[in-house]
């Protein structure tokens, strides 16, 4: 009985839990409340991926009206995997949050920061759930407006200026999105997904379908944060708390290239939009511009969040390019990219947050000798660092080596380059932190430094050791990708 209802509850545990945080208060209690939201949210989504990978894709209509009349959540195999993708991290972040967020939230508004997590959690799974391009639009709202308060709840002031700016470059990039999708009801009549792509090939031609797929676009880019609609991305990503930091890397812009994804190859599904748009062009470019300049901009950052962050630019640009190949191989590579960077751009913001947790900065002066201090956090920083260079046996590599074959597919060699110089440009921003770490000398006089609690160290490994392990038995993620791109083709079941 409950199995037939897991996509409404998917959304509905962390968004009914999300007011209980305000009801109880004390932060041990709302802690138990988010805990439980998170972990039930996990579990209901990884029986969807199993539902889904043994009969295909799910259909709920919400309240029994049948779609297109109502709104409509259907999961296929990408939107599932995506849900497990936010789910799992959510799951991990919960502990890992308890103990950080003491330290970085003031004591009165920690229950605020609960409700405020469950909420983003609530609309990101929904966002994965939907089937319909409004009903979408109100859960893009509900995690965005999360994060805001999130980023805001930091005790450094800076943080207020930089979620106002989020909060201006995100409303920008919704109203883009409601505009376009304003403009395919007026030609369509329709909000639902599958009803849009049955009909949109009749109007197809015509500028307004035009004008909507050129609103849609840049909407979701501000989103997702391509370059050049990133500018809002790596303050946020810098003064946020630590964990905040660490779960809207690894799940929010990740939903943001699935939502690209869902337009591009369900909405538009029956218009090759690649082709006769110029899209596959601009987005080729776009990525490969991401891929580079960001992460030539990480190489001279001090401040080692700031410097993850733009390299979280440059991560978004590999995803954008798998997308823009169009092919099984390149869709492929980058829907496991989704995944891959979530496990390895999660462990490193949460190194980097136990690092905060001890020493209040996560800048280059102030690891010094940091590896003989702090072992175990800097060994995950190590791993998620490998991995983020693309070394083999870890998760980067899975993910470069099927966007590299994708490339050499569709003999395009100068994106093999590309790919390459911006593993070779990861290379110099990660080796900067190792060896400030593990090869200079402690300074004299530094404050000794214990390791951070284990309720935010084993969250930590548990991702740094995911990077490894997925890095070597990639069976299981890739196939699901795989399946996942060529059930978007249209060559799958």
């Amino acid at each position: 009985m409950i199995g037939g209802h897991l996509p409404v509850l998917l959304v509905v545990l962390p968004l009914m839990a999300a007011p209980v945080c305000v009801v109880v208060r004390r932060p041990a209690w709302a802690w138990t409340v988010a805990a439980l939201a998170s972990w039930g949210a996990f579990v209901a989504a990884l029986g969807l991926l199993l539902q889904v990978l043994e009969g295909g894709p799910i259909s709920y209509p919400i309240g029994g009206w049948a779609a297109p009349w109502g709104i409509e959540y259907r999961l296929d195999l990408v939107g599932a995997f995506v849900a497990v993708i936010v789910s799992a991290i959510g799951g991990i972040v919960v502990p890992y949050a308890r103990s950080s967020i003491e330290r970085e939230v003031a004591a009165d508004r920690i229950y605020l920061f609960y409700c405020m997590y469950l909420l983003c959690l609530a609309g990101l799974l929904g966002i994965a759930a939907t089937g319909d391009a409004f009903n979408l639009f109100v859960f893009l709202e509900i995690s965005a407006l999360s994060s805001y308060v999130m980023i805001a709840l930091a005790q450094d002031r800076r943080a207020l200026t930089v979620a106002y700016r989020y909060l201006i470059m995100g409303t920008i990039g919704a109203t883009f999105y409601l505009i376009g999708v304003g403009l395919m009801y007026m030609m369509t009549g329709t909000l639902n997904m599958a009803d849009l792509a049955a009909r949109l090939p009749e109007v197809a031609e015509t500028r307004t379908i035009l004008a909507a797929l050129a609103f849609l676009t840049v909407g979701i880019c501000l989103k997702l944060a391509l370059f050049p609609l990133h500018l809002w991305l790596p303050n946020a990503y810098t003064y946020a708390p630590s964990v905040v930091t660490a779960f809207l890397a690894a799940t929010a812009t990740k939903v943001a290239v699935y939502v690209l994804i869902r337009v591009y190859f369900t909405i538009f599904a029956n218009v090759d939009v690649f082709e006769a748009m110029f899209l596959r062009e601009v987005l080729m470019a776009l990525a490969v511009v991401a891929m580079l300049s960001a992460s030539a901009i990480a190489v001279f950052q001090t401040n080692i969040k700031r410097m993850l962050a733009y390299s979280s630019l440059a991560q978004i640009g590999y995803m954008v390019l798998g997308m823009s190949f169009a092919t099984l191989t390149g869709l492929t590579g980058g829907i496991i990219h989704l995944f891959n960077h979530a496990l390895m751009k999660g462990a490193l913001f949460m190194a980097m947050g136990c690092v905060v947790f001890r020493l209040q900065v996560a800048s280059l002066d102030t690891i010094e000798g940091l590896g003989r201090r702090m072992p175990a956090t800097m060994a995950a920083f190590v791993v998620g660092g490998l991995s983020l260079i693309g070394v083999p046996l870890t998760v980067g590599f899975v993910s470069k080596w099927t966007l590299v074959l994708a490339a050499i597919e569709a003999n395009m060699w100068p994106i093999v380059v590309a790919i390459v110089g911006s593993s070779l440009l990861a290379i110099a921003y990660v080796w900067r932190v190792v060896e400030t770490g593990f090869f200079r000398p402690t300074p004299e006089g530094a404050p000794a430094v214990a390791e951070a609690p284990l309720s935010m160290l084993i969250p930590t490994w548990l991702l740094a050791g995911a990077c490894v392990w997925f890095g070597i038995d990639a069976r299981t993620t890739l196939s699901v990708a795989r399946q996942s791109a060529a059930f978007l083709l249209g060559s799958g079941p």
